[in-house]
């Protein structure tokens, strides 16, 4: 009897708990004992318990496959081109996405007939870090507490002068090498072991944000919340798509078929980050992306390509611009189509930080920094939708800088069963 693929139960399990959450939300939403110990524990527990074990693979898998990937390529010259080819895809859709979310919600005008005492709600957002401070920072003063804390970017970039240094280092640098190699390969199993028991963590991660906060919030704020959605699936299904079958020659159809385990992941937890380890395994072993360029563009994708983030902000902004009735002119939106891609740059791959780069356009252009607290309560609905939009353009950019580099392999892209994983002995 042939296995149920992992995908189907997470899809199954997410279906489950988003009814589930629903449910609660609806009619047991001022019940203590089913909030105190069901939402706020046993769904919280499991939830944030599984989140965690997704964190936990990120920094040792990112820093043994960057190595395998950097020293795989093994002239710092390919580097620097692939790396320049995925930094600048990454900025070029960035401002294709928030430029077709202007022109939407232009046309659109979301907020123009919105009714609220928006004067009366505040928000007080933390402060956004320089972006002097983004790229002086990217070089780590101390690489052990970069780690620590999980920098992705100073990760990175301490990885990839390592791992330049083992290829310059000869002999000497070859059984690091070989050591790397293995531990990717382990850790490659500790992400299967960990997607085995993705289930039920998706389940709990679901019912407790529906049960919390329930489809009713999105009723007030749909012309926002539409809008949003609409300019995130064009994108995602539309522009991205389109850029894949351009540049890569490759079926948008399969790479989005192949990509539903990665957009599960990424919706459930709304973090690009967490969604790392998936997203490497799928486009390793689904789509055919060499280790050697995966292992370089994924995560540099992860740290500074928000493309979704970037649309929430185009959108916010026409939105609050309406609520408030000020008036925006071209100066001003090429002001936020520049600021969304230099704030991308410095934006953590986690829940809710758009939020803070927000802030920043918001002040740039002189809209209300409290306007945004209009647009919290759909926030976090929006904020796991416009994660898969992000980690769909970390891909699609892979896939790109791969056909460049003649490092995809058209086979497994074509095999629909490549990479398949049924149970924690036997990924296919």
């Amino acid at each position: 009897m042939k296995k149920t693929a992992i995908t189907t139960k997470i899809l199954i399990a997410m279906g489950l708990g988003l009814i589930c959450g629903s449910l609660i939300n609806t009619f047991a939403a001022e019940i203590d004992f089913i909030q105190t110990y069901f939402v706020n524990g046993l769904f919280h527990i499991i939830g944030a318990a599984f989140v965690n074990a997704l964190k936990m693979l990120v920094v040792p898998l990112v820093t043994f496959s960057l190595i395998c990937g950097v020293c795989g390529i093994g002239d710092i010259k390919i580097l620097g081109r692939v790396g320049f080819k995925a930094f600048g895809l990454y900025l070029f859709t960035t401002a294709l996405a928030i430029s077709v979310a202007l022109t939407i919600a232009i046309i659109i005008a979301p907020g123009a007939d919105f009714e609220s005492a928006a004067t009366a709600i505040e928000f007080t957002p933390k402060a956004a870090p320089p972006l002097t401070d983004v790229f002086i920072n990217i070089i780590p003063s101390n690489p052990i507490n970069a780690f620590a804390e999980g920098n992705m970017l100073q990760i990175i970039f301490f990885v990839i002068v390592f791992a330049i240094a083992l290829l310059i280092s000869g002999e000497i640098g070859k059984p690091i090498i070989d050591l790397a190699t293995r531990l990717n390969e382990v850790m490659m199993h500790v992400v299967t072991i960990v997607m085995n028991f993705a289930p039920i963590g998706v389940f709990f991660l679901m019912a407790k944000t529906f049960a919390e906060q329930g489809l009713g919030l999105i009723l007030p704020m749909i012309s926002y919340f539409a809008v949003v959605v609409i300019c995130l699936l064009l994108h995602g299904l539309g522009t991205l798509s389109l850029l894949l079958k351009i540049f890569a020659r490759l079926s948008p159809i399969i790479f989005l078929g192949k990509m539903r385990s990665a957009h599960i992941f990424a919706f459930s937890t709304a973090s690009s980050n967490a969604t790392i380890p998936v997203t490497l395994q799928v486009v390793e072993q689904r789509l055919g992306v060499n280790n050697s360029t995966a292992a370089f563009t994924i995560p540099l994708g992860a740290t500074i390509n928000m493309d979704g983030t970037a649309i929430m902000q185009g959108v916010a902004t026409i939105f609050i611009a309406n609520v408030y009735g000020i008036d925006l002119g071209l100066v001003e939106y090429i002001t936020v189509i520049g600021m969304a891609i230099l704030a991308s740059i410095g934006t953590a791959g986690v829940p809710g930080v758009g939020l803070i780069m927000l802030a920043m356009v918001f002040n740039q252009v002189g809209l209300p920094v409290e306007g945004i607290g209009l647009i919290l309560g759909v926030d976090r609905l929006l904020d796991m939708i416009r994660t898969t939009v992000n980690i769909t353009g970390d891909a699609v950019v892979t896939c790109i800088v791969a056909r460049g580099e003649n490092t995809l392999d058209d086979a497994i892209f074509a095999d629909p069963n490549a990479g398949v994983i049924t149970d924690i002995t036997h990924p296919e």
